[in-house]
């Protein structure tokens, strides 16, 4: 009987050499020290981290009509590189308005002082724990970025998410942060029939635990930001922002400036909506098509 489970033993140890050599060796960490930003990546199931050679960061100044929310992002941001208590943030509002933006405008502003960004996936948020393990240890300061996030009810990611900001049994690594984005305040689909839910006691409201439980994943972050549609004379600025990054001159004239002002009105009458990335989209369409002429 000993004879057969050594052969079997030995059996097994033959297989599995030969089935992990067809495997792909793991993927190394990046170099910190040399690489600013990164993405979480799956290869036959196992995650890693995938370095970004060429990190889209635009300058913080390039971002106008949103002094407010520069100054809020930027003050938690300059606590947490320097050691100090910061908080998760959550950036909510309006679509196009910077708030990606402006997470990718800390980065290129702070990797000097060792700031490092890690983008996330949403189908990948199961996987933070394992993501803050690899960088625990780091002397870098890590903002993991959550972009553009929504969740239906029950989805892994959602809860996984909760956890990672206040809820495990473990600590969080101090040298750890993330920074979210979404359209929606809660992240999570509201519904009309939610309301009824909702208990008067006296002069007292009391939401339903369905709107609780919604609410329970945006207040796990200490620190919300909110992004508001652009006014005519928000997005006019912005296209002239963006337009001086583009190098385009200033128009020659007062003839010439209200020519570009109606077009570029007319830009964002087709696209439905004035924003920042709207404002962006114009002046890489003006800017190419004068280069072009």
């Amino acid at each position: 009987m000993g004879d057969e489970l050594h052969k079997l033993i030995a059996r097994a140890e033959d297989v599995l050499a030969r089935v992990e050599a067809l495997l792909p060796a793991p993927a190394a960490d990046p170099e910190w020290k040399k690489v600013t930003a990164a993405r979480w990546r799956k290869r036959n199931g196992r995650g890693y981290l995938q370095a970004v050679a060429h990190p889209n960061a635009v300058a913080l100044s390039d971002l106008v009509a949103i002094d407010e929310q520069k100054r809020a992002i930027d003050q938690n941001t300059r606590q947490f590189i320097a050691g100090f208590p910061a908080n998760n943030v959550l950036l909510t509002g309006a679509r196009g308005t910077g708030k990606s933006s402006l997470v990718k405008a800390m980065l290129r502003k702070y990797a000097a002082k060792g700031l490092r960004l890690i983008e996330v996936e949403k189908m990948d948020l199961i996987d933070l724990p394992d993501i803050a393990e690899l960088i625990e240890m780091r002397p870098e300061r890590f903002i993991v970025f959550c972009d553009d996030l929504t969740f239906d009810a029950g989805e892994a990611g959602y809860k996984a998410l909760k956890v990672m900001l206040d809820g495990s049994i473990a600590g969080t690594s101090g040298n750890v942060l993330i920074y979210a984005t979404s359209n929606r305040r809660h992240m999570l689909p509201e519904y009309f029939a939610e309301n009824l839910e909702t208990k008067h006691i006296g002069d007292e409201v009391h939401p339903g635990e369905s709107v609780e439980e919604k609410i329970s994943l945006s207040e796990r972050f200490g620190l919300w930001i909110s992004f508001y549609p652009f006014g005519q004379d928000d997005y006019l600025a912005a296209v002239g922002a963006w337009l001086a990054h583009f190098e385009v001159p200033p128009p020659a004239s007062t003839r010439d400036n209200e020519a570009r002002t109606r077009e570029a009105l007319q830009f964002a009458i087709q696209r439905g909506s004035r924003s920042g990335r709207v404002a962006w989209q114009f002046a890489r369409a003006y800017a190419g098509a004068r280069r072009l002429k």
